[in-house]
């Protein structure tokens, strides 16, 4: 006996006859998924210090009776997105902290700001480092590594567009004189601390860290965990030294870690430093240029009245920026703002 398959057969006609379809009945255990998802109006609320692996450590109850930390893994509809150091988390599950324990994190929280990089100038695909900080210390030796301008200004480029504060912390002066590197951002309105091997000033950074989330950058070799150690008791970040050959610092630090900074006075007080692992090269090609000028208020009332799509180089036709500082009415550090503006800028573009 033939089935119908849509067409005539060897023993009918072709004609369509509804009777002889056979419906398949649905097989057991298929029923369609729905895409209601619960609404985990119970959940825990928690901020990711670290992520190794797809497991998070999560804090949740900060400054409370309650404060723990738990490891959790994140819910299959969130797998898709990224989950980043700094990321504040709803949970549910066990949420006990207990050893063997695991927790779910089902949704992601909106991101106050988001420090990224990519992977070079010419590509469009970021790279998030951490979400939620409000501050970005800025870790370059006077020597052993040698100082970099263009890659301090590339750390500030990335800190200005997510409309982070950032900080610049000079290590190993006790090797060189930092005053001639750290005359290349007279103009800019950045903080600055200088430190030794014996004289590091971490009552300074310490005060600056404490109320705030901020996250630490810099090469390898620099002393960045070196220094979050000594503002961390207890953190053991490991440390490396400078290959004497090529002077360049070898990855100690290999993931991004939340740590608290507790205040000198031993106050309620506290912070969190976040280190992330040292890196040789930083990619811009995510950056709004817009953001850079934001970055400099004063410079941006006078850029409104440039020619659309001016770029605010000394080349720039028309600029009102050049025409102002030829003119004298950008200030006493008109000039000096004015440089470091357009140094950022053709860091950006070039």
């Amino acid at each position: 006996m033939s089935s119908w398959r849509g067409g005539s057969s060897d023993t009918d006609d072709g004609d369509f006859d509804e009777s002889r379809i056979r419906i398949r009945p649905h097989p057991r255990g298929t029923r369609p998924r729905t895409k209601t998802r619960p609404e985990h109006s119970d959940a825990t609320v928690g901020t990711v210090l670290a992520v190794d692996r797809g497991r998070y450590t999560v804090l949740i109850g900060e400054n409370s009776t309650d404060e723990r930390t738990l490891t959790a893994t994140r819910a299959s509809e969130l797998r898709h997105g990224s989950l980043v150091t700094g990321d504040r988390v709803d949970l549910v599950g066990d949420t006990t902290g207990g050893e063997g324990t695991l927790a779910r994190i089902v949704r992601v929280a909106p991101r106050r700001t988001v420090l990224r990089r990519s992977a070079d100038d010419t590509d469009a695909i970021e790279r998030i480092i951490v979400a939620n900080a409000d501050q970005l210390l800025i870790v370059v030796a006077a020597r052993d590594p040698e100082p970099r301008v263009r890659l301090i200004d590339r750390y500030l480029v990335a800190a200005y567009d997510a409309g982070i504060h950032p900080l610049l912390a000079m290590t190993k002066i006790d090797l060189a004189d930092p005053t001639r590197f750290l005359a290349n951002f007279a103009g800019l309105d950045l903080t600055v601390f200088c430190s030794g091997t014996d004289t590091r000033p971490l009552a300074d950074i310490r005060a600056h860290l404490v109320g705030h989330t901020t996250v630490c950058v810099g090469h390898s070799g620099v002393g960045k965990s070196t220094l979050v150690n000594a503002l961390v008791p207890g953190a053991d970040r490991a440390t490396g030294h400078v290959n004497a050959t090529t002077g360049r610092g070898r990855h100690t630090s290999s993931s991004t870690v939340s740590l608290r900074v507790q205040d000198a006075s031993h106050s309620p007080s506290t912070g969190w430093i976040i280190d992330t692992p040292g890196v040789r090269s930083f990619g811009l090609g995510h950056v709004n240029p817009r953001n850079i000028l934001g970055a400099f208020p004063d410079l941006a009332v006078v850029a409104e009245e440039c020619p659309r799509g001016c770029t605010h180089l000394p080349s720039a036709p028309d600029c009102l920026l050049n025409e102002s500082l030829s003119a004298g009415t950008l200030g006493a550090h008109g000039q000096g703002r004015l440089d470091s503006l357009q140094r950022l800028l053709t860091t950006f573009s070039s």
